[in-house]
C-alpha cells in the first residue's frame, strides 16, 4: 500500500535554495518513491517558485482570507513528482531571498509569512483540497514548524502523525508575545507545552512540542541538541522527548556528484584513475592565481561564518601556507571575515586565493581538483560539503561534530591499516587543535599510497539517498501502520 506524505518546506532544489536544506526537501520525493511512499511537496509562492507553473497553473483550493491575505493553492510537478504551491502574493511576491531582500535584511513579516505558510499546510492535510488526502505530515525546520501546531490546536481536520526534521537548530523563528492573537490559535496554543518560549512566541518549538516524532539529519547531532551547548535554548525539550528523537544522515545525488560525468571538470575521473586529477588541479590553480606545484591545495565551500569555524580558519592561514599548503577559498558571509580572506591572501599571493560569493559549477572544479577540503564547524547538524569530498576523492578536514563525526573516519593508524580512513577529524575548534590537522595532513600527503587509500576509501563509501531514504520510510510507516 502506497503512503501519501505531505512535505512543508521553505525551499527545495532545483526551484529555491539557500543551504542544505533545499538539497534534502528536493532529494526525498525520489529517494522514498522506491519505497511505496508518495511524497507532495508544499513551498511557498516565491516569484521563482510561480514561474515554474506556466502561465495558467492548476488552482486547486482558494482562501478569501489566510491571516488577512487572499491566497491560492497550485499543483505542479517537481522532479517527476507532486507539488503544491501556496499562491499569496501580499507575502511571497517579492524581490530579494526566501527570508529578506536583497541586501540580506530579514522580512519584518516573516512571522505572518510563514504563520500563513503552515495554516495553509494543516488545511491541506485536513483534507481541505477534494480528493487529496495524506497519510502523513512531515514539516522542515521552524519555516514549517507551526504546521504542526495548527494541526494540533486547530485543526481543520483529523490530526495526522507528524514528523519534523531540524536542519539546524540555530534557527527558531522567535517572535514576540504580541503577535499571538493574529495567529487564530486558542489560548491553550501559549503554554509551555504550546508555542511560548520564553515569554514570547517559537515557530520550531511549536513544532517540537506537536510532532509525533522529531528527527535531525544526523545521529550525532540527535544526541548534541540534548545538551546546552548545541540545544541554543531547547534542549529541555528535547530531552524531554529523547525517545521521540532520532537522527538520518542525509544523502547526496550521485548523478549530480560523479566525478566520473561532472561537465564542470577540465578531466573526469574515477577511484581507479586518479592521476586524471591533476589536470584539475592545475585548471583550479589557474583560476584562483595560485602557484602550480605538488604542494597540497586545500578548499573551502562555505559561508563565512562563526559557525562554520571560519575565524579559526582564518587565525590559521599563515600555518598552513608555512607548512607547504596553498588555499582556494569560496564564500561568503560575515563582512570582517570576507575582509580578513582578502588580507591572508595579499599577505600571500600564490598562495593563497579568494572568491567571495557562490558559484556551484565552480564548487564542483574545486571539489576535481583540490586535494583537501576543510569543514572546522564548531557545530554541524549534517554538512553536505565533507560528503561532496569524499565522493570526489578531496580529502575531508573535519571538526568532530555532528553529522562530520557520523560520515567521516580518521586516518588514526589503526583506521589506515584497516583501509578504511577516509580524512582527517581534530577535537575542538581552537587554533591549536585545527594547525595539528593541518600539519597531519600535509604529512599524510606527503606519502602518496597513504593519501591514495584515503582517496579511495571516502570514493567507494555509499553516501546515495537509498540508505536514508529507507530510513524515513520506516520511520513514516512505523507512526502509520497499525502492528
Amino acid at each position: 500500500m502506497t503512503l501519501n506524505v505531505l512535505s512543508v518546506a521553505s525551499e527545495a532544489v532545483p526551484l529555491v535554495k539557500t543551504g542544505g536544506l533545499a538539497d534534502v526537501v528536493g532529494a526525498l520525493p525520489e529517494a522514498l518513491a522506491a519505497h511505496d511512499v508518495a511524497m507532495t511537496t508544499l513551498l511557498p509562492g516565491y516569484p521563482a517558485v510561480i514561474a515554474t507553473l506556466g502561465k495558467k497553473p492548476k488552482v486547486v483550493h482558494k482562501w478569501e482570507s489566510l491571516l488577512g491575505e487572499p491566497a491560492r493553492l497550485l499543483a505542479g510537478r517537481i522532479g517527476g513528482h507532486a507539488l503544491l504551491v501556496l499562491d499569496a502574493p501580499g507575502l511571497y511576491a517579492r524581490e530579494g531571498g526566501p527570508y529578506g531582500d536583497a541586501t540580506g535584511r530579514d522580512w519584518a513579516d516573516n512571522w505572518k509569512r510563514f504563520a500563513a505558510f503552515g495554516r495553509a499546510a494543516a488545511d491541506v492535510a485536513g483534507g481541505v483540497v477534494k480528493g487529496l488526502s495524506f497519510d502523513l505530515v512531515h514539516a522542515h525546520d521552524w519555516q514549517a514548524g507551526m504546521t504542526l501546531a495548527y494541526e494540533r490546536f486547530a485543526p481543520a481536520g483529523p490530526q495526522l502523525p507528524s514528523v519534523i526534521t531540524i536542519h539546524n537548530m540555530a534557527f527558531q523563528g522567535h517572535y514576540g508575545a504580541d503577535l499571538f492573537p493574529a495567529l487564530g490559535l486558542p489560548p491553550q496554543a501559549m503554554a509551555i507545552d504550546g508555542i511560548e518560549y520564553h515569554g514570547g512566541i517559537s515557530f520550531l518549538k511549536a513544532g517540537l512540542a506537536s510532532a509525533s516524532r522529531i528527527t535531525t539529519v544526523s545521529p550525532t547531532y540527535a544526541r548534541e541538541i540534548r545538551e546546552p551547548g548545541f540545544g541554543m535554548g531547547l534542549e529541555g525539550l528535547i530531552r524531554a522527548r529523547e525517545s521521540d528523537v532520532s537522527g538520518i544522515v542525509n544523502g547526496i545525488d550521485p548523478a549530480v556528484w560523479n566525478p566520473a560525468s561532472d561537465p564542470a571538470l577540465k578531466a573526469p575521473y574515477t577511484a581507479k584513475a586518479l592521476g586524471k586529477r591533476a589536470a584539475n588541479k592545475r585548471a583550479l590553480e589557474a583560476e584562483f592565481g595560485l602557484e602550480n606545484g605538488d604542494s597540497p591545495l586545500f578548499i573551502v565551500i562555505s559561508r563565512l561564518t562563526w559557525q562554520k569555524g571560519m575565524d579559526v580558519l582564518l587565525e590559521a592561514a599563515d600555518h598552513l601556507v608555512g607548512i607547504g599548503g596553498r588555499l582556494a577559498l569560496l564564500g561568503s558571509g560575515d563582512a570582517a571575515l570576507e575582509s580578513g580572506f582578502h588580507a591572508a591572501a595579499a599577505r600571500h599571493p600564490g598562495r593563497i586565493g579568494v572568491r567571495i560569493g557562490y558559484d556551484e559549477a565552480l564548487s564542483h572544479h574545486m571539489l576535481g581538483g583540490g586535494d583537501a577540503i576543510l569543514v572546522p564547524s564548531r557545530f554541524e547538524p549534517c554538512g553536505l560539503t565533507q560528503l561532496y569530498g569524499l565522493a570526489y576523492g578531496c580529502v575531508p578536514v573535519v571538526s568532530r561534530t555532528g553529522g562530520l563525526a557520523d560520515t567521516v573516519i580518521d586516518a588514526n593508524l589503526a583506521a589506515r591499516q584497516a583501509g578504511v580512513a577516509t580524512g582527517v577529524q581534530f577535537d575542538g575548534v581552537r587554533y591549536q587543535t585545527l594547525a595539528d590537522a593541518l600539519t597531519r595532513t600535509v604529512q599524510l600527503f606527503r606519502d602518496p599510497a597513504a593519501w591514495r587509500s584515503l582517496q579511495r576509501a571516502g570514493m567507494s563509501a555509499d553516501f546515495s539517498w537509498t540508505g536514508s531514504g529507507g530510513a524515513y520510510a520506516d520511520l513514516y510507516k512505523s507512526l502509520t501502520v497499525t502492528p
